[in-house]
């Protein structure tokens, strides 16, 4: 796993969201530079689709979802629609899952200032559906907690 850098983040509010609002479908768009290593961050009531590459589909998504009272930090990572091959899906399987938690450390510490208003959500848990047309790439991912991934 490469090393959260936060000199290499760039987060944008897309209003009308804040950094204490909303919380319930509040929506996190990540991309990535792959020639600077720069991340960017998109946080929202909305997906900031323009700034996915519908060529790569290397994003990840995550949002706030409220159920039964609980609040989890749910993820998506697309994998393949049938577009990529069977091996090529593997390979991107395997950086997702190798490079989850860099991009939830960009999330969690780019949208640090919510905590401050919603510390609970710190312990909330971080699950994440890998998207994909082949069945053992099709799976949900638990990763922990906001709070593993804050930098002290």
């Amino acid at each position: 796993m490469s090393e959260f850098k936060p000199e290499k983040l760039t987060v944008t509010y897309l209003p009308p969201a804040s950094i204490f609002n909303p919380i319930d479908n509040r929506k996190y768009t990540l991309t990535h530079s792959d020639t600077t290593g720069e991340l960017f961050l998109s946080v929202g009531c909305h997906f900031d689709l323009e700034k996915i590459n519908p060529s790569m589909r290397d994003e990840v998504l995550g949002e706030w979802r409220r159920d039964l009272g609980q609040y989890t930090l749910a993820g998506t990572v697309y994998v393949s629609g049938g577009e990529f091959d069977q091996q090529l899906s593997n390979v991107r399987f395997m950086i997702f899952k190798k490079e989850l938690p860099l991009a939830l450390a960009a999330m969690v510490n780019g949208d640090k200032g919510f905590y401050t208003y919603y510390p609970w959500l710190l312990d909330a848990p971080i699950i994440v559906c890998f998207e994909s047309v082949f069945p053992e790439y099709q799976q949900t991912l638990y990763f922990g907690t906001p709070r593993q991934y804050l930098l002290k």
